[in-house]
């Protein structure tokens, strides 16, 4: 059965090359599905940017995929602050994070 998006949360986040192993490993086994047991999300896809600066550390996104706005808007409403507070009481100021909202039109 294919999931119907409506909207991807992406969010880019520029890792220090000290966390990096600890973080991606983290992401993989405890903040991603943290994310999707909220259940305001189909799924997730975790990838590393290619052809970017990599000197201060490499760059993931995290896409999650709703299937409404609705879903979406009741994740920031209801989950988001504990999730980010959570993430940067782990790793503090070794990533910085920039988060965009996009709308699937095809």
């Amino acid at each position: 059965m294919e999931l119907n998006t409506a909207l991807i949360y992406n969010i880019t986040n520029k890792v220090s090359h000290h966390i990096h192993s600890e973080w991606l490993a983290w992401m993989k086994t405890h903040h991603i599905p943290a994310v999707l047991a909220t259940g305001c999300f189909l799924k997730a896809v975790l990838l590393r940017l290619k052809g970017v600066d990599d000197e201060e550390g490499p760059t993931y996104a995290v896409q999650y995929h709703a299937a409404s706005e609705a879903d979406y808007e009741r994740y920031l409403s209801d989950f988001s602050t504990g999730l980010r507070q959570e993430s940067l009481n782990k790793w503090g100021d070794q990533f910085i994070a920039f988060r965009t909202i996009m709308e699937v039109v095809n």
